[in-house]
This record gives structure tokens, sequence and C-alpha cells, in this order.
């Protein structure tokens, strides 16, 4: 029984992390392209362009504190397809959006179903991972969420370039569809989870905020605003560096990322984030500083798998710390709150960030952006030396 329970690769655990590669791939495909192609096909400028990005992100946030309550009620499955059908009608509108205000009101609609379904799917995989193994899984799960990251702007530029809007969108329509048939057998399989938290006392509280989850989300936050100008700008940063094949870029982040997530997970689950989350933002803050001197698809590489490794080590580490601060009957909390401060921390960045591009360049903004993951190393070193003292006191006390 101790074995079966401890399984990780279960039929169920494979599916849900490949339904959240497809969702992922679909909002990646096309939200880095959609940069690019705001600007060129509607002559916008940098504040406009940012406007899309954050307009999503902020969409997005808003579904997620809806969507947390309901899952708390039990609404998973309500939830989760009404998000997948609103992410089909946004996608497929994108094709009649001939002017900006229309294209933005589909972004609004894309971001909503998005927030349904990005904080559905991880709460369903945390039900069929194992206690001991929460770290690890969700460090796999994850896995397929920093794929799409990093191989759908890839795809999305590719058939931009090469075969225009209209072809990308319906190639993101027909992976939104893909999703449906592959999903609704687990919707009806897969349990309410039920995760032991770190503080029993948790457990016993009314469903509410938890402030255990504000430390991981700011960090979060700040993480992500640096992503946030990847998203929104690397395209345009390829062009003003000469850079021909700048997209490359995800594709290398991705290959770190494959290669250390599955080690951090193991850690997290063996040390916890004590010793991960500062290394992490220091190859974070080296991944933007050599990204931001780039004039070679080599130095462009190395970049890429700097950040990848920084990333791919924080992103779940962050998202364990929290599904584990939290009683089983929160965790669609937790999980809301990890995507929506991701998703908040990538609508600041599009904005602030582009403010600054505009004022200097793309390479400078990359090198401001490292100052959030200082202001990251700052504020969570100040935490671990609170929490030393009182771990000492305690110590003391009981001695």
């Amino acid at each position: 029984m101790k074995n079966i329970q401890e399984k990780l690769w279960t039929r169920d655990f494979i599916m849900l992390s490949f339904c959240n590669l497809l969702l992922f791939l679909n909002l990646q495909m096309i939200l880095s392209p959609m940069s690019a192609y705001v600007k060129n096909h509607f002559g916008a400028n940098d504040l406009t362009v940012s406007l899309f990005t954050t307009v999503f992100a902020l969409s997005a946030i808003a579904s997620r504190l809806f969507s947390a309550k309901a899952l708390e009620k039990g609404k998973r499955n309500t939830i989760l397809f009404t998000g997948l059908i609103l992410i089909i009608l946004a996608t497929f509108g994108y094709l009649w959006s001939g002017t900006l205000a229309l294209l933005l009101t589909m972004r609004v609609v894309f971001g909503i179903g998005f927030g349904m379904g990005s904080t559905t799917l991880p709460t369903m995989a945390s039900g069929v991972i194992s206690v001991r193994r929460l770290g690890e899984g969700l460090g796999y799960f994850g896995l397929s969420t920093s794929i799409a990251l990093s191989l759908g702007p890839v795809i999305g530029s590719f058939l931009l370039d090469q075969q225009g809007f209209t072809t990308l969108v319906y190639a993101t329509l027909g992976i939104s569809l893909l999703i449906l048939p592959l999903i609704y057998p687990l919707s009806k399989k897969v349990k309410v989870p039920s995760i032991p938290t770190k503080d029993l006392s948790i457990a016993t509280k009314q469903p509410g905020f938890n402030k255990s989850l504000l430390l991981p989300s700011l960090l979060n936050m700040l993480m992500s605003i640096t992503y946030g100008g990847l998203l929104s700008f690397l395209i345009l940063f390829g062009k003003e560096a000469h850079l021909a094949n700048v997209s490359l870029f995800f594709l290398f982040n991705v290959i770190s990322v494959i290669i250390i997530r599955p080690i951090s997970g193991k850690l997290y689950d063996r040390k916890g984030h004590v010793v991960l989350l500062i290394p992490a933002a220091l190859f974070l803050i080296a991944g933007l500083i050599l990204l931001s001197y780039s004039t070679t698809t080599g130095f462009l590489s190395i970049a890429a798998l700097c950040y990848g490794v920084g990333f791919g080590t924080a992103q779940p580490t962050l998202q364990s710390w929290m599904i584990q601060s939290v009683s089983p009957q929160q965790q669609g909390m937790a999980n809301s709150m990890y995507f929506n401060s991701l998703d908040l921390g990538v609508a600041i960045g599009a904005l602030l960030l582009g403010q600054i591009a505009s004022h200097s360049n793309y390479a400078m903004m990359y090198r401001y952006s490292s100052i959030f993951l200082v202001l990251f190393i700052v504020i969570y070193a100040i935490y671990m030396m609170k929490q030393f003292k009182t771990n000492a006191s305690r110590k003391q006390s009981l001695g």
C-alpha cells in the first residue's frame, strides 16, 4: 500500500501535466508574438504594447480571486470547464479583432478563462501527488508550465513570421480544443486533495485569507517582474541588438529548466526553501545582465541557461512553499495566490519596464530589471534572519 501511495508517475498525474502543458502553450504561443504583431500591424507604441500583457494579467488575477473561493465551495469542475470555454471563445475572437480595442477585449476574456483553468489544474495535480513527494511532484508538474513558457514563444514567433497571425491563432485554437476531451475523464476521477500542513493549527481555522502566503507571493511577484520584461519585449530587444534568432532564448531557457527542476524539487523535500531561493535569484540576475550584453547567439544561450537555472529552481520552490503553508481546503487559494502574484509581476514588469525602455533602450531595461531580484534577496534574507532568531529563542526557552 505504501508503494502505491508513494508512486508519482501515475496516469492521472501524466495526463494532468500534459493538459497543463497545452493550457500554457496556448498562452505562450501568442503572448510574446502578440507584442510584435501589435507594434507592426497597428503601429502601437511601447505603452500600448505593454497593455496587451497587462490587461491579460489583471483579468487573470481577478478571475483567480473568484475561482479560489469557488474551489473551496466544491465547484471545481464548473470553474474548469467555464474557463476552458472562455479561452476557446477568446482565441477564436482574435480572428475578428480588427481594432486595438476589440483585441484588448479578447485579451480580457482570455485572461478570465485562463485564470480559472490555471487555478484548477494545479489543485487537481496536488491531489494525485503523495505528501512525501510534493516538492518533487510539483516540480515535475511545473515543468510542463516551464516547457510551455519556453517553447511557446519560439513556436509562436516562427508561425507569425512564416505563416502570419491567422495561422498562429488557428494553431492555438486547436490546442485549446484538444484539452477538453483529455481533461473530462480526469474531472470525474480526481478527488479533492488532502495534504497535511506544516502547522496543524492552520487546518483548524475557518477558510479565509492566510497571511503565511504573503511573503512567498511577494517574492514570486518580484521574480515575475523580470519575466514580464522577457515576455513583452524580448523579440523587440532582438531587433534592437540585431539578434536574428532571439526567441531561441526561451529554448535554451527550457533546457536548463528541464535539468534543474527535478533536482530542485528533491532538494526542497529534503532541505526546504532555505537552500534554494538565494542561489536561484543570483542565477536570475546573472541571466539578465548577460542578456543585456548579448550580441551573438552563443552569448544569448549562456544568458538563457543562467536564467533558466534560477527560474526553474525558484518557481517550484515558491509554489511548494505556499501549498504546504495552508490547509487542504485552502489549496485553491494557495495556487490562486501563486499565479496571481506571477501575473501581477508580469503586468507590473510589462508597464514599468516598458516605460524604462522608452526612455533608454531594451538592453538597459534588462539591467534595471535585475534590481527587483536584488530586492528579492534582501527581503528573503531579512525573513530568514528573523526566523533564525525566533528559533534560537525557542530553543533557549525550552533549554
